[in-house]
């Protein structure tokens, strides 16, 4: 499987704008890379501008779960689409979709572990199911949203039932850079599965966001990685076999 991550920066409390932006990403990358799947980063339509996300959130989905429908159709792509400022059930969630190549929605999680440092507690609400393995092209993906990388015990579920491919989207800050780029590779030697990160660059209210968008494969080794701060596209191909789905996922010591 071919995949392009887009390591973007995004534009603080614009929607429409980075919806179009990434709209135009899609374009040029379809012609440019051939991709199979195109993986987003997190808050990609909003940015962390949370005391504002009552205004600019999505309601259930929308526009945004529509318009990354659309793109994969148009396109014959599966989407990654990062994450989105959720308003649903009386209140704003922190969700992650994912489209298949038809445009149908085949993944949605809600960010469990909320990241007290940025006082997202205080505007979001943390999902209270954990993530679950889903398909693309025959391949089973799991998904976690940023800070939830810190907490294995979500991610050793996925492994369990089969996941090859561990996708992580996030604005993860660059003052803790190497707690992000290791605890990827950490958790794709663990779980014996390929991880496949994007990672916002620039930043916003005084926080620098690290980018180093990141593929890491089952033995750790590091495939492709992004920069600290350009804005850029990782297109790389994924050996599937080299991560078997297996009942016991143990590594061959």
């Amino acid at each position: 499987m071919k995949f392009s991550i887009y390591q973007m920066d995004i534009i603080p409390g614009s929607p429409e704008q980075n919806r179009q932006r990434v709209a135009d990403w899609i374009e040029q990358d379809v012609k440019n890379n051939q991709p199979d799947t195109v993986v987003l980063p997190e808050m990609w339509t909003t940015a962390y501008t949370l005391p504002e996300l009552d205004v600019l959130a999505d309601v259930d989905g929308h526009p945004t779960i529509p318009f990354l429908q659309e793109q994969a159709k148009k396109h014959h792509i599966n989407i990654i689409g990062g994450s989105i400022a959720n308003k649903k059930d009386g209140g704003i969630y922190n969700t992650a979709v994912v489209v298949n190549r038809k445009g149908e929605v085949v993944s949605k999680y809600d960010k469990a572990h909320l990241v007290p440092m940025l006082n997202e507690h205080k505007f979001l609400t943390g999902g209270q199911v954990a993530p679950e393995v889903f398909e693309l092209d025959g391949l089973k993906f799991g998904l976690i949203i940023c800070y939830d990388l810190r907490f294995p015990e979500l991610i050793r579920p996925l492994a369990l039932e089969g996941a090859q491919v561990l996708s992580v989207v996030a604005e993860w800050p660059s003052a803790r850079v190497n707690h992000w780029r290791t605890l990827q590779i950490a958790r794709a030697i663990e779980n014996q599965m390929y991880v496949v990160s994007s990672n916002r660059i620039g930043s916003y209210d005084g926080t620098e966001f690290a980018g180093h968008s990141i593929a890491v494969d089952p033995w750790g080794d590091v495939l492709a990685e992004g920069s600290l701060d350009q804005e850029e596209v990782l297109s790389l191909s994924l050996d599937l076999e080299k991560s078997r789905p297996s009942p016991k996922r143990r590594a061959d010591f």
